[in-house]
Order: C-alpha cells, then sequence, then structure tokens
C-alpha cells in the first residue's frame, strides 16, 4: 500500500514539475519579503531611539538606595539658660569639687575658694604625712588581716591612678590613698610601741584639715545641671531671655573666633541647663525664607553628630533672617564653645536616587528610562517640585 502511494506521488511530480517550482519561488519570496520588513522595522526603531536620545541625552548610570537632602552650611552662636556660680569680690583661686560636665542637683557643692593661709596647711600636712610613714617603716612588720586589706586597697588604687586623666578623678584617688594609709597607721600605733607618737602626728594632721576646711568658703548650685568652669562673660548676654534683643550685626560685633574652646576662668563657674540648648544663624536662602517656627530640621556639628531641631524664633533682617533653633539632646556637645561652625538639613528623602541629568522632562511628565535585560520601560510620574 505505502509503495502504491509513492509511486502515485512520483507520477503527480513528474506531470506538473513547473507548477511545484513556482510554489517554491512564491514561498522563498514571502520569507524574504517578511525578513526584510523585520529588518526595516528594527532600523526605524533604532534610528527613532537615537533621535530621542539627542534630543533629550542620558547617560547610564547604577541606580541605588540613598538620602537626598537639602543642606546649609552657616556659623551659629551657642546660646544657653546658665547660672554663674560665685562670690563677688573673692580673688582667691577656686579649687573644682565637681568636673567639667558633671551633673549636679540644686544645693550640691561645686566648688570652694582656697583659704588664705591654704598653701601653708599644705605644707603642713605634706610635713607630717612623712613623719607618719617614717615612723610605720621604723616598725617592726606587724601581721594583720586589716592592715593587709588596707595594703591591698591602697595598691589597687595606686595601679588606677596611672589610668586617670581627670584632674579632679586624681584627687579623689589620692584622699582615698591618705585615707587608707592613716587608717594603716592608726592600726599600727595601736599595735606598736611607738604608736601613741603616731596617732598624735594623724590627730595633729586631722586639726590642720579641719582647720582648712573651715577656712574655705563652698559655693553650692543654684539649680540643676552641668557644672562647668569655661566663662566667657557672655552667661548674661547670649541667654533664651533675650531673643528680642539678637540681631546678626549684634552677634557679629562679639568679634568671636568660630570654633575657639572657651577658657577655664580660676575664680567663677557656671551650671548649664542641660535639658535645652539653642543656637542662633542667619541665612536667606529659599528654606529659611519659607520657613516657621516649630519647624523641625537637624543640624550636623563638625564632629558629624546629627542632631534634632526646632525652629524656636524668627526675626526678619530685610533679604535676611535671624533663626533661633532649639535643641533638646546632645546639649554636652556644645559646652566648651560659644561660636561654631554647622550644617543644617533643612529636609531629606531617602528612596532610590538618580542624578538630576537622568531625568526626562515631556508633556507636563517627568521620568527615567529604565533598562531591564535589554528592553526598555519608561517609568512615568508627576513632576518633581524639587529637581
Amino acid at each position: 500500500m505505502a509503495k502504491l502511494k509513492e509511486k502515485q506521488k512520483e507520477k503527480t511530480t513528474k506531470k506538473h514539475p513547473k507548477k511545484n517550482a513556482q510554489i517554491n519561488k512564491i514561498k522563498q519570496h514571502v520569507i524574504q519579503v517578511i525578513l526584510l520588513s523585520l529588518i526595516i522595522f528594527a532600523i526605524i526603531f533604532f534610528i527613532y531611539q537615537i533621535a530621542r536620545l539627542a534630543i533629550n541625552p542620558t547617560d547610564s548610570f547604577l541606580v541605588e538606595y540613598g538620602k537626598v537632602s537639602q543642606e546649609e552650611s552657616l556659623i551659629g552662636y551657642v546660646i544657653r539658660d546658665e547660672k554663674l556660680v560665685q562670690t563677688p569680690g573673692n580673688e582667691n583661686k577656686l579649687v573644682q569639687i565637681k568636673n567639667e560636665g558633671d551633673r549636679v542637683s540644686v544645693g550640691e557643692a561645686v566648688f570652694r575658694y582656697e583659704a588664705t593661709n591654704e598653701q601653708e596647711l599644705n605644707e603642713q600636712i605634706e610635713a607630717l604625712n612623712n613623719e607618719i610613714q617614717t615612723a610605720m617603716e621604723g616598725q617592726t612588720e606587724i601581721f594583720s588581716s586589716d592592715i593587709k586589706a588596707l595594703e591591698n586597697q591602697i595598691a589597687t588604687k595606686i595601679e588606677g591612678i596611672q589610668n586617670k586623666n581627670s584632674i579632679q578623678e586624681i584627687k579623689e584617688y589620692k584622699t582615698d590613698i591618705n585615707g587608707y594609709i592613716t587608717k594603716k597607721a592608726k592600726i599600727s600605733g595601736e599595735l606598736s610601741p611607738s604608736g601613741s607618737y603616731i596617732n598624735n602626728l594623724i590627730n595633729e594632721r586631722t586639726n590642720i584639715e579641719n582647720q582648712l576646711k573651715s577656712s574655705s568658703q563652698y559655693e553650692n548650685a543654684p539649680i540643676g545641671g552641668i557644672v562647668s568652669y569655661r566663662v566667657d562673660g557672655l552667661e548674661e548676654t547670649l541667654t533664651p531671655q533675650n531673643f528680642e534683643s539678637l540681631s546678626t550685626e549684634m552677634l557679629t560685633n562679639l568679634d568671636l573666633i568660630t570654633g575657639q574652646i572657651v577658657t577655664t576662668s580660676e575664680e567663677t563657674g557656671k551650671i548649664i541647663n542641660n535639658f535645652e540648648c539653642y543656637i542662633a544663624v542667619s541665612t536667606n536662602t529659599n528654606e529659611a525664607k519659607n520657613a516657621s517656627v516649630g519647624d523641625n530640621a537637624k543640624i550636623r556639628l563638625s564632629t558629624n553628630e546629627e542632631i534634632p531641631v526646632e525652629i524656636e524664633y524668627i526675626k526678619d533682617e530685610g533679604d535676611t533672617r535671624l533663626i533661633v533653633l532649639k535643641m533638646t539632646q546632645g546639649i554636652e556637645y556644645l559646652t566648651n564653645y560659644r561660636k561654631i561652625s554647622l550644617e543644617i538639613i533643612w529636609w531629606e528623602r531617602e528612596g532610590l536616587r538618580v542624578p538630576n541629568s537622568s531625568i526626562i522632562y515631556e508633556n507636563g511628565l517627568s521620568y527615567v528610562i529604565r533598562t531591564k535585560s535589554r528592553n526598555y520601560r519608561q517609568n512615568f510620574s508627576k513632576s518633581s517640585k524639587r529637581k
């Protein structure tokens, strides 16, 4: 049966050879037309894309997640609520009881003024300490558990003082060491023949120390806050109560140096309100002109610390605006300064970030062309207010 069909097909082909050739030519012509059409279409599309790029040239960029912000570099004047701690007319040098930056409560001792004969009394105390130490070294070893414990405490304090940089902490360690030595001397005096001599020296030293304390004048904190001994004389001028008196000219005339650390006073201390602080800046940017009291922003300090702020006060000065920013965080970073450089961050946004040059503006729309897997896509969006 199959052989019969093949013979019939051979006969048919032999009968119509010209007709079959024409059909084949028609098929080839159709295929060529289709291929040519595709090539022409591809060329037209390619020319169209080139023309679009010529009209709106763009570059290729890697899109990354990041931040876009509007920032401005400014000079700021630090305004604080601070209370001076001093006795008018007392010219004696102060002795710190609290370190710079320590927090104190109302009524807590901050510092004391040196006694009139303090140097003489200190020399007497030092001489008695040497006599006590000499008397103890001349004794035979007294094995007492209390003495061994005190010696261990003394050794620990001596080792710890080597890592201290604060003058006040060093003084505290020295006081502790002297206290342990005194206790050791008393115990040794009770257990040795020379005990009465040592005890007499200790009692004499105690009397001089009490005399030193009683003749010194102590100053206590009038308010709670941060202790500072850096006084520049502007504590009663640059205060939150005097915003209305501020002006760009007045601040400039203070003739302060940007970033300069306020020097330490030897006669006066102060307590700084640690709950809020203010910075006054002058600017004429559009962001400043559109700002209102109560608006939020951020500032970046020279230490790269970013701190949230709120606009507390605004004064218009022609084309310039004097703006006072309120801080409730990071106040400790500014206690040493009165005039600083900073950056104010008016606004910031997070998301996929593209360069301005990659944005195409057409028919009231702004968009970018995204290339993904070699296919072009246009992502349309509303016109951006910020370019």
